[in-house]
């Protein structure tokens, strides 16, 4: 499943290769709350079709009925203002006091190769930095190791693009499935492995990748990258820590266990004993999530995702 960069770029790659042409729109700066984060995109092709989304509707709207008005250039950027006013924060949606800016790019076929060269690192799990010429809109593109926020100067839109964000679940339980329903809305990669075959016969969420290799092999194969999240769940110490003792070796993003404290001190124990170091028994985050006093298989999973959130926000 793609994330909705890819969706977008795929929908800019398509239209070009057909000899289209069309609107890349971000949102390049946001002032208070906005209602899509800074970065989004959104595609507008010559045909009026839409692709991504920049609000809850209403600007999309407003950039609809720019087109068909003959409002956007061919050629050369335009930086657009959402919610100078209350009216506006009324008209589109946006929060009290929220205002954004909107850069809007025409792409014609002289960015397909950009395009397709951003599409494969995000298919190889790579990271890139697209910079735009806000003059000529040409741009740049080059390699990254680590993603940082989206900047905008007089003259340029310095814009990082790295991986989707994966999940993978030990377990295909109660817990799990709370997990995934909540990861896979914040645009995860949800991977769900238990060799069991019935367990996984009982799935019930769509949407996620059901793996029945063993789960070391599962790390090994999806999730041994700094943007993979693993986190066992089964109680099971045979299978729970065949999947920790090779995440703990990999550079995954975060491994989590979930258990109490006493039984994840006993894990601890478990794992000096399958040759890690003690430095790689102190990545492991358990018990999982933060500590919020949660007892039901939601209220963990909200835990859960919220450490995970957080840590991402303060770049892990």
């Amino acid at each position: 499943m793609k994330n909705t960069d890819q969706r977008v770029l795929a929908a800019v790659a398509t239209s070009l290769a057909e000899g289209g042409a069309g609107w890349l729109c971000t949102i390049a700066a946001t002032f208070g709350a906005s209602p899509r984060p800074l970065g989004s995109l959104a595609f507008l092709d010559d045909c009026g079709r839409l692709t991504g989304s920049l609000s809850g509707g209403c600007i999309e709207d407003d950039l609809l009925d720019k087109l068909s008005a003959g409002e956007f250039a061919a050629a050369g950027c335009e930086l657009l203002e959402y919610g100078v006013s209350p009216e506006e924060n009324e008209r589109f949606g946006l929060p009290c006091g929220g205002r954004m800016r909107v850069l809007v790019e025409p792409l014609a076929e002289r960015h397909l190769v950009g395009v397709r060269e951003l599409l494969a690192a995000l298919d190889g799990r790579r990271a890139m930095r697209r910079e735009v010429d806000l003059r000529t809109g040409e741009w740049r593109l080059q390699p990254l190791d680590h993603c940082l926020p989206l900047t905008l100067s007089d003259e340029t839109l310095r814009q990082d693009f790295g991986p989707r964000f994966q999940l993978l679940l030990v377990g295909a339980n109660e817990l799990a499935r709370c997990i995934a329903e909540i990861a896979t809305a914040m645009d995860y990669r949800v991977l769900v492995c238990d060799p069991r075959e019935d367990r996984r016969q009982q799935w019930p969420v769509t949407g996620v990748e059901l793996l029945s290799a063993m789960p070391d092999d599962a790390v090994v194969q999806h999730a041994c990258d700094k943007h993979s999240v693993v986190i066992t769940l089964t109680h099971d110490p045979r299978i729970d820590d065949m999947a920790l003792m090779q995440a703990l070796r990999e550079d995954c993003f975060y491994v989590g266990a979930l258990g109490s404290e006493r039984t994840s001190a006993k894990r601890r124990e478990r794992l000096l004993q399958l040759d890690l170091s003690p430095a790689q028994i102190d990545r492991l985050h358990a018990p999982v999530g933060l500590s919020i006093g949660s007892k039901s298989a939601m209220e963990i999973a909200v835990a859960v995702m919220a450490e995970l959130t957080q840590l991402r926000r303060r770049g892990g």
